[in-house]
């Protein structure tokens, strides 16, 4: 199967989907979810393959939601976002929706019975901290970056899982400010679970996923499902629920839909540069606090 947002490969136990659109830092706008969603059923259904690798290409993982443009790709979550004519029962239907819905396609890496291993590196902020969040063991880069400066304008959060995985007093703080930690510190507050330096990242995810895959695959499902089941027993549907409804509704409050406006008129830069000039990170940081590379 050829894919336009992605890249999928297998070599021996693992399976490794690259997320492919580099020029853009690997931002998500359709068709990736829908192409996650096929990779991750095409490693389930490959009985050689025992565990998946989720990475991103060129200079980081992910970006976050795409927002270039005029946003047109966003047209059938109800409407152009920020305009006039958003149908909010429409936005409803569609991101609660197993067929339409971006974070229900991100949850087939829930789902999935073969684990999932995020190899992180520069940004991973906004939906793409939602998509790594979601895989079964996380390993970044000590100079990534991971944030929802979404908290801050347009969005909520929607997989709910930097709660899950942090806990109240540590989620509150970063839920309430959009602050960013590195790879380093994810990691020492348990939001991942390693960072290494960048130049072994490839070699510490390459040596996790071939431990993993040591396990009979009937092995690690039973064991991912016993673990993820406490979770679902903990509300983390009703939560996934809730984060996208209100999502739409955040990106189209007064101040949401002027951050659009910002990001059409005078581009997505701008738009970021404003949003977080009263904080001065993201892309207002020192370049020694970016991840290495970064703009």
């Amino acid at each position: 199967m050829s894919f336009e947002t992605i890249l999928y490969e297998t070599s021996g136990r693992i399976a490794t989907i690259t997320l492919n659109r580099p020029e853009a830092f690997n931002a998500i706008r359709p068709p990736m979810p829908d192409e996650i969603e096929q990779a991750v059923g095409m490693a389930n259904a490959d009985r050689e393959v025992r565990v998946i690798i989720l990475q991103g290409a060129g200079r980081s993982f992910c970006a976050g939601f795409d927002f270039s443009g005029d946003l047109k790709h966003f047209e059938d979550w109800g409407g152009q976002p920020g305009s006039d004519d958003w149908d909010p029962g429409q936005d409803i239907m569609m991101v609660t929706s197993p067929f339409t819905g971006p974070v229900p396609k991100f949850m087939s890496i829930w789902r999935s019975p073969k684990p999932v291993v995020a190899r992180v590196h520069g940004w991973c902020v906004g939906g793409g901290s939602d998509l790594s969040l979601l895989c079964d063991v996380i390993i970044a880069s000590e100079d990534a970056r991971f944030g929802t400066p979404y908290s801050r304008v347009w969005g909520v959060y929607l997989t709910g899982m930097w709660i899950y995985r942090l806990g109240l007093t540590r989620v509150k703080l970063l839920a309430l400010t959009g602050d960013s930690v590195t790879g380093r510190e994810a990691a020492d507050i348990g939001l991942i679970n390693k960072a290494v330096p960048a130049e072994r990242l490839e070699e510490e995810t390459r040596y996790w996923a071939e431990r993993m895959a040591n396990c009979p695959s009937s092995q690690l499902a039973t064991m991912k499902l016993v673990v993820n089941q406490a979770y679902e027993n903990m509300g983390l549907g009703t939560t996934q629920t809730m984060g996208v409804i209100m999502d739409g509704a955040m990106r189209n409050t007064p101040e949401g839909k002027a951050f659009v406006q910002t990001a059409l008129a005078g581009g997505v830069g701008a738009a970021i540069r404003e949003r977080d000039r009263p904080f001065g990170d993201y892309t207002l940081l020192p370049d020694s606090e970016k991840p290495k590379g970064m703009p």
